[in-house]
């Protein structure tokens, strides 16, 4: 599981460390639309970017502190850097690695 970064008050504006570097980041993840296992978390992603979300609808996975790990997602969606593909593809990956969809929620 991909370790969840702790995030600092600084973090929280100029996040773009806390982004594993995209050659870490599984293909599946890069790209707009992404497999059938990466869609979901590339739409959710997209869509907290674009419209904003409480993160309602996800559950973490065993051992995940859920404060922590949505802090580091939200702190890498509103960086300025680095490119907006990027922040999409990690941010879905880190989301795929802490949480799971509630049934029904993707």
């Amino acid at each position: 599981m991909l370790e969840i970064p702790t995030v600092t008050g600084a973090d929280s504006v100029w996040g773009k460390n806390l982004l594993p570097p995209m050659k870490d980041i599984p293909e599946g993840f890069k790209g707009y639309h992404g497999n059938s296992e990466t869609a979901p978390y590339i739409k959710f992603v997209e869509h907290a970017f674009f419209k904003g979300s409480d993160m309602d609808g996800l559950t973490e996975k065993a051992g995940v502190d859920r404060v922590a790990a949505i802090r580091a997602i939200r702190a890498c969606m509103k960086t300025w850097e680095p490119k907006h593909e990027h922040k999409i593809a990690g941010c879905a990956y880190m989301l795929s690695e802490w949480f799971d969809f509630n049934q029904g929620e993707n």
